[in-house]
């Protein structure tokens, strides 16, 4: 079919759409007729059928820009213009999240593997010279007053766990705002901060092994760590959809992609913010603890098996 006929046969039911979507801008869809709702509905589906033959026959991407938008407006009125206060929160845990995480999960292992990659660099380079640590940006000020004399410094949480919790929880917070800010710079900032990252832990942790004392710091880590480190891949998983959407934005228009992507990055990044503070409370009240060491082990087994079946599982369409 020719575009202008395909426009001129349309574009009465796409007016009816917007007509019906600024209805919604200042009601719920509780608040329409009980025929408006059904006519919503079909239209939406018309709408959605016809974005799919704009995208496959028209060479307008005008046309193709107009009807995602407003193919997008209407399913965010539909499936969520419904959902307030505690509905709305729970909708976000029992749905959105999970599923915005396994939409994304592409992004998040890319995220992985950068942070692991480098983690070996650092890990190699560290256990054949411990000056090598200074290039990923261990202070050596570090290895002299720390991991020479053999310091444990996280045990000094114990004396102020309130205080240390909140710092940690707010150190944590900023270096996931910053994995997901850096990807405005198209991506490259977060793939900086990950290496950077991966390599600069590895490098740590292989210097207090070489020192004799790895398997302390590596005990103190794991309780806390598996939720911690999760929550970096996910905002750099968020990041690297922030820099796609400016690098690839597919058949959408930059800003129609910053936006949809936007959203599920925001998402995530929501998700990580409660997660940071369950792994903060745990660094500070339980890690430095000398308890067994199994227990903190079983502790971050546990929090792994629960946070990865909540974000596969949960939230499934029947």
């Amino acid at each position: 079919m020719p575009t202008d006929r395909f426009i001129t046969t349309r574009k009465n039911a796409w007016q009816r759409l917007e007509d019906l979507l600024k209805l919604l801008d200042s009601a719920s869809l509780r608040r329409l007729r009980k025929d408006e709702v059904r006519e919503l509905g079909r239209i939406y589906r018309r709408t959605a059928s016809d974005l799919a033959i704009a995208r496959a026959e028209s060479r307008d991407p005008r046309l193709v820009n107009y009807l995602n938008s407003l193919v997008i407006r209407a399913h965010g009125r539909i499936y969520r213009a419904d959902a307030q206060g505690g509905k709305r929160i729970r909708l976000f845990f029992t749905r959105e999240l999970p599923q915005t995480f396994r939409r994304t999960w592409r992004y998040t292992l890319l995220s992985f593997l950068v942070f692991a990659s480098f983690g070996l660099i650092g890990f190699a380079g560290t256990r054949y010279d411990p000056e090598f640590s200074e290039l990923v940006g261990v202070n050596p000020a570090m290895r002299e007053l720390y991991i020479e004399t053999k310091t444990r410094w996280w045990e000094q949480l114990n004396e102020s766990n309130q205080e240390g919790a909140s710092q940690i929880m707010t150190n944590n917070i900023m270096v996931t705002i910053y994995t997901f800010a850096f990807g405005a710079t198209c991506g490259i900032g977060t793939l900086f901060y990950l290496a950077y990252n991966g390599a600069n832990m590895a490098s740590i942790l292989t210097l207090t092994y070489r020192a004799g004392f790895g398997h302390d710091l590596l005990t103190f880590m794991i309780a806390h760590g598996v939720v911690e480190l999760s929550c970096i891949f996910i905002a750099g998983g968020a990041g690297l959809l922030i820099g796609s959407a400016i690098l690839m934005p597919g058949d959408l228009t930059r800003g129609d992609a910053l936006k949809t992507r936007g959203m599920e990055a925001i998402r995530l990044m929501m998700g990580v913010a409660l997660l940071l503070i369950f792994a903060g409370t745990i660094e500070g009240f339980i890690s430095p603890l000398p308890i067994d060491p199994r227990i903190k082990y079983s502790i971050g087994a546990i929090s792994g098996i629960a946070l990865y079946s909540y974000l596969l599982f949960v939230g499934h369409d029947r």
